[in-house]
């Protein structure tokens, strides 16, 4: 459901361009609001949430969808964790759907799907690791579920089958999460340059943070 937000971007208490290609791992309380922008269009944004007090609980994409008996995410859905409880509640959305079954682009998939010479690209699992590495407090490979994407556009077909197409956004579209408990947000703005969920050419995206009203 698209939804407009009444937050102003001049009234953020944080305010950051993430690269195309780059990830982006930062703290989020209890209260405050996290936009995400899609500032060119029809690009991916790979998204991860963490209890940040234990991090062990963290986004869970099976509980989400049974909790809201829906695949895709939109304004309403609650994000839910891997101990059934809320992390977030999408608040604003002007794109409308959002993909939560795709997984992350890896080295791994990147040389089934494509081709063996794509194994070497930069993706989003490794976009995860370094960040996760960078962050320190033990995380590894393990913690990495399976995550949010955001803006991507992941049609499910009558045989079960996923499909990745051409992105619902356009230039501004953004998506807004209001956090339920202190988090860790991770994410890895998708550099995936095989398939068309960001256009064949990746793209930056805008962070903004906003306390509780």
């Amino acid at each position: 459901m698209l939804t407009i937000s009444p937050f102003d971007p001049a009234h953020a208490l944080y305010d950051q361009v993430v690269p195309s290609g780059e990830s982006w791992m930062y703290p989020l309380d209890a209260g405050q609001t996290l936009r995400i922008i899609d500032l060119e269009g029809n690009q991916a944004v790979d998204t991860l949430f963490y209890n940040a007090h234990d991090p062990s609980e963290r986004y869970s994409a099976t509980d989400t969808i049974r909790a809201q008996s829906h695949l895709y995410l939109t304004t309403g859905t609650r994000l839910m964790s891997s101990e059934g409880r809320v992390m977030g509640i999408i608040t604003a959305d002007t794109c409308g759907r959002h993909d939560t079954l795709g997984g992350a682009c890896a080295a791994e998939s990147n040389q089934v799907r494509y081709a063996l010479e794509k194994r070497y690209m930069h993706n989003c699992r490794d976009s995860f690791l370094l960040a996760l590495a960078s962050w320190g407090h033990g995380f590894d490979k393990r913690d990495i579920p399976s995550n949010i994407n955001f803006f991507m556009n992941v049609p499910v077909t009558p045989e079960g089958r996923l499909t990745f197409e051409d992105g619902l956004s356009e230039p501004g579209k953004y998506i807004e999460l209001n956090a339920a408990m202190d988090l860790i947000v991770l994410v890895s703005n998708c550099p995936q340059l095989n398939n068309p969920c960001n256009a064949y050419n990746p793209t930056p995206v805008r962070m903004l943070i906003w306390d509780a009203a």
